[in-house]
């Protein structure tokens, strides 16, 4: 996978990979980790076709849709059609989300994203339509790969956690394991998810 690695990710790696219940995850994938395309706008879209369904599938309805796009600018959206977007496989809402972000990408992505903490980039996110704590945290993940984002919206992370430890069965309980994997809980993350998919999951 190309793209920017962040700049902590071997930290990150050294990190979990003493943590006794993740080490052993860690060291059957690999040093390899989360990477950055760069472009957010691609990045989002990716995200809002992935929202609740499986990665395989996903994948899938994206090559179809980069097939239709040519590529996935705004500008690519904004010269095609809803209609033309669902018939990729897309559901409908999604695909009225998709051209939204389109429409309004000058407000989306014009923003002194280095200043910002990570509240204050999912408090920008989540003011457009299509876009819920999820997916807000995807782009944390992988577009601003910030080192500390765990999603507990997300059913791989609560699944993958479960796997590690049974007992942990609410919400509140996987997102009190994952403090150990502070302040690294995105790669804690990355790798949670292999224990599901050996996929990795890209945005």
């Amino acid at each position: 996978m190309g793209g920017r690695i962040p700049s902590w990710w071997d930290k990150a790696h050294a990190f979990l990979l003493e943590d006794e219940l993740l080490g052993p995850i860690v060291e059957k994938y690999g040093p390899e980790g989360i990477t950055s395309r760069d472009d957010l706008f691609q990045t989002l879209i990716r995200s809002i076709v992935g929202q609740q369904i499986s990665v395989t599938a996903a994948d899938a309805i994206w090559g179809r849709l980069i097939d239709h796009l040519g590529s996935p600018t705004p500008e690519a959206v904004r010269a095609t059609d809803e209609a033309s977007i669902a018939a990729c496989g897309i559901t409908r809402p999604k695909a009225s989300y998709i051209m939204g972000l389109a429409r309004d990408c000058e407000q989306l992505m014009n923003q002194p994203w280095d200043e910002m903490d990570d509240a204050a980039i999912m408090k920008h996110l989540i003011g457009f339509r299509g876009i819920g704590p999820w997916t807000a945290e995807m782009m944390l993940m992988f577009h601003f790969l910030r080192p500390d984002i765990f999603s507990l919206g997300d059913i791989g992370l609560i699944r993958g956690t479960q796997r590690l430890v049974p007992d942990a069965e609410t919400k509140e309980d996987v997102g009190a394991i994952a403090e150990r994997w502070m302040p690294y809980r995105t790669a804690a993350a990355w790798y949670l998810w292999r224990i599901l998919d050996p996929v990795p999951v890209e945005y």
